[in-house]
């Protein structure tokens, strides 16, 4: 028997908890003015509804289009959860129809956690493929703080890669962004290059660290040493220190490349 949308939500119905739908109504701050305003929850566990949606990714997409839709927010979740793995299973004329069903229904992932199931993996995983980088320098400028948000997200997926240049770009585009949510995405982003790359990171927040907002250089320094994250976040303070910080690390690299050159010249001549 083929998936059907009424018995995924009554699989769902089965598993709602009114406590912790409570508990998830303050956790993803829906109050009047939060970010989350007005998002409805049924209390299912994010694995419990990973579970459910694994035999339902056969679903079609005006079936998807249903959910996304819904008021509540685990039913977006399920959508997600199916849109990624019918992208996984797809060739490429299929992947890229699901990438265009993404964008054309983005406003409906509209949660920190809808975003972050599924800019990388659908999204991310694509542009790997069709190099189509100026789509997020679009979304990075939208005013919608989820697209914003889906933008660096989905930059994680040329991190895995080891390609990092898109990430460090959308995230100079971001510097200035007044959203809490932006800074904590741009800011795990960056953690993320420096688990590939140190030294590019270091680059990124020699340059940027003292105009950073607090909470994306927090995020972006955790897995530095200790000194390092001390130097940053007192330039993030101070930046007339950093500017003298910066200068003197140039000069002593400077020195050290002079001494190496010198090295190298009198053993040249010996």
């Amino acid at each position: 028997m083929p998936p059907n949308l009424t018995e995924l939500r009554k699989k769902l119905r089965l598993l709602e908890s009114p406590v912790r739908a409570q508990i998830n109504q303050g956790f993803f701050k829906t109050g009047i003015g939060e970010y989350g305003h007005g998002d409805r929850f049924l209390g299912i566990s994010v694995p419990d509804t990973r579970k459910i949606t694994h035999h339902f990714f056969e679903l079609s997409l005006q079936d998807i289009a249903k959910l996304l839709t819904s008021a509540w927010h685990e039913e977006r979740l399920s959508a997600l959860f199916i849109l990624t793995e019918k992208y996984e299973l797809a060739n490429f004329a299929g992947q890229e129809k699901i990438v265009q069903f993404y964008l054309k229904h983005v406003k409906k992932v509209n949660n920190w956690d809808l975003v972050d199931s599924s800019a990388h993996q659908i999204l991310g995983n694509h542009l790997l493929k069709t190099h189509e980088f100026v789509l997020l320098e679009k979304l990075a400028c939208s005013s919608n703080v989820w697209e914003r948000r889906i933008a660096i997200v989905a930059t994680y997926a040329f991190i895995k890669q080891g390609t990092l240049i898109p990430t460090l770009h959308i995230a100079k585009m971001l510097l200035q962004d007044t959203q809490d949510l932006i800074h904590k995405a741009t800011g795990w982003m960056l953690r993320e290059v420096g688990k590939k790359d140190e030294k590019a990171v270091l680059l990124f927040l020699d340059k940027y660290a003292a105009r950073m907002p607090r909470t994306m250089l927090r995020y972006a320094i955790e897995r530095l040493s200790k000194k390092l994250r001390n130097t940053y976040l007192h330039a993030n303070k101070n930046p007339l220190y950093f500017i003298r910080y910066t200068q003197k690390k140039g000069a002593c690299l400077a020195k050290k490349i002079a001494k190496n050159l010198d090295h190298s010249c009198k053993k040249r001549i010996e």
